[in-house]
């Protein structure tokens, strides 16, 4: 598998074998979200080799504190260890040993360069502390408010991370001001119909009816309540009603995903798919109910720390290969609970194969070029030691 490694010349070579070894295992034996018991043993073990002692967190996660010369506010690197419910279908040699478990979204890639960083911040001198850690359940959502609940902020003063992204060159670091993943709701509408026998319909209320209503008329929110410079999505990907081919559904429930950039956006798309449904199943006879089942805020990347990013990035990879993200993107990240409360930025690592197919992130067909392990690594490692003035 070709690599870029020559992009990250810091990172000495065995100490990349090494990380490509962690990686590698880390991808035979993927575990779910606050299952990664085994997960955090591996790269215990590799931190131990380091000399380090990670604590524990949030029963699978791991923080490592570096001091620094002098006290201040810590400096927080953040990786997640968590991989998806989705069956391996890449054919790699270190392929998933475990059925329908696999790391289809670079975590593995990610706690990887965290250890990279780790060994190399032990060899650099550090003006100020450094916390390193290793977030459980990020996919799940809820890993990262239960490492703040234990304490994982306390004392930082910026906070940093990112996310291997195939669909830009290997050497690239896309760092971007502001907005960086769009806010994510997974929503719930319940409707209310009235059972019947399908040769009487006049008798109930078809809750099947009034849900497809429901769903189509919900798609005129993005098209006709936002303007077209306001990014958003309000997808359904489930519909489950009835259990009878000849009786009326009494009952319809949906589940969806409403994702926007800003907080303003975000709030109109609940407020007008609540007063979509609502009027469209009473138009039937119906009710319905939306519930918010999660939610996740957007990642904003505050501008201090952007410039600090982006410095570290033109140190490992030259001006010309610091890139700012083409458009928006409206994947979800629950880094966003940090910057609600730490000022912070997080950014995509470049990772294409040379000449292979893409494949998204989420599919069963998902890898990347093991040579953006290096680069985020020394990435991760400059952010930590840049000089904190003004960009």
């Amino acid at each position: 598998m070709p690599h870029l490694f020559e992009t990250a010349p810091s990172l000495p070579a065995e100490t990349f074998d090494r990380l490509i070894h962690l990686r590698r295992a880390l991808h035979r034996y993927p575990e779910l979200a606050w299952q990664e018991q085994r997960t955090a043993v591996t790269i215990a073990a590799s931190l131990r080799e380091l000399g380090l002692e990670p604590r524990p967190i949030a029963e699978t996660g791991l923080v490592v504190d570096l001091p620094g010369e002098v006290e201040g506010p810590i400096i927080a690197l953040r990786a997640d260890t968590d991989a998806l419910p989705i069956h391996e279908q890449t054919g790699l040699p270190f392929a998933s040993s475990r059925p329908g478990i696999m790391h289809a979204c670079g975590h593995d890639g990610h706690s990887a360069m965290l250890v990279g960083a780790a060994a190399l911040l032990c060899t650099r001198r550090r003006r100020l502390p450094v916390r390193l850690f290793w977030q459980p359940a990020e996919e799940l959502g809820g890993g990262a408010e239960a490492l703040i609940a234990e304490g994982v902020l306390d004392g930082v003063g910026l906070v940093f991370g990112g996310h291997i992204d195939p669909a830009f060159p290997t050497g690239e670091l896309i760092v971007t001001d502001g907005t960086v993943n769009a806010s994510t709701d997974t929503l719930r509408v319940v409707v209310k119909g009235q059972r019947a026998h399908a040769a009487r319909p006049q008798q109930g209320v078809d809750a099947i009816l009034a849900a497809a209503a429901i769903v189509t008329a919900a798609q005129s929110i993005v098209a006709r309540e936002l303007g077209p410079g306001e990014p958003a999505v309000l997808t359904f990907g489930t519909f489950h009603a009835g259990d009878a081919a000849n009786v009326l559904a009494g009952e319809a429930v949906l589940e969806g995903t409403a994702r926007a950039y800003s907080p303003a956006v975000r709030a109109r798309l609940h407020a007008a798919l609540a007063r979509l449904a609502a009027g469209v199943a009473a138009a039937h006879g119906a009710s319905a109910v939306v519930e918010v089942l999660s939610a996740t805020p957007a990642v904003i990347n505050a501008p201090g720390p952007t410039a600090i990013a982006r410095r570290a990035a033109i140190a490992v990879v030259g001006a010309e290969r610091v890139k700012p993200l083409p458009g928006p993107n409206m994947g979800g990240e629950d880094f966003a609970a940090y910057l609600e409360r730490v000022p912070g930025a997080f950014i995509r690592f470049g990772a294409a194969r040379a000449g292979a197919a893409f494949s998204p992130a989420h599919s069963s067909h998902f890898d990347f070029d093991e040579g953006a392990i290096a680069i985020g690594a020394a990435w991760l490692a400059a952010v930590a030691t840049q000089d904190l003035g003004p960009g």
